[in-house]
């Protein structure tokens, strides 16, 4: 093979359409997780930790292939930022809260509104 067939071989494996979908990574999940909790909170901020563990443990690295929107919520704006994790469309919705079953206002893909 001469030296220009090499080239323009190399050339044209680069350019294809299969090369370029197998630099591209992996999808990147989005997780929303609304805490009803103050942001500054211990307990909470511990649940996260292990939360963001657990899934390091099984592979999910945030930045790499995954993100986490996290909101911290209490009685006040609880209802403000369900909505904004709802419209931010997440795979997954994780609602860590006390007692009130909050997590019945965050389904996906349907207009929000108000448990109460």
């Amino acid at each position: 093979m001469k030296r220009r067939e090499f080239i323009t071989l190399i050339a044209a494996a680069a350019a294809s359409p299969r090369a370029g979908r197998a630099q591209q990574g992996e999808r990147v999940r989005r997780i929303g997780v609304l805490l009803y909790l103050v942001a500054g909170d211990a307990e909470g901020q511990a649940r996260l930790a292990a939360f963001t563990q657990a899934l390091s443990q099984l592979g999910w690295s945030e930045g790499r292939n995954l993100r986490i929107d996290t909101r911290w919520a209490t009685a006040d704006d609880v209802h403000r930022h369900a909505a904004e994790l709802v419209a931010l469309a997440p795979d997954v919705l994780l609602a860590a809260t006390g007692t009130q079953p909050w997590h019945r206002c965050c389904r996906r893909r349907e207009p929000f509104r108000s448990c109460s």
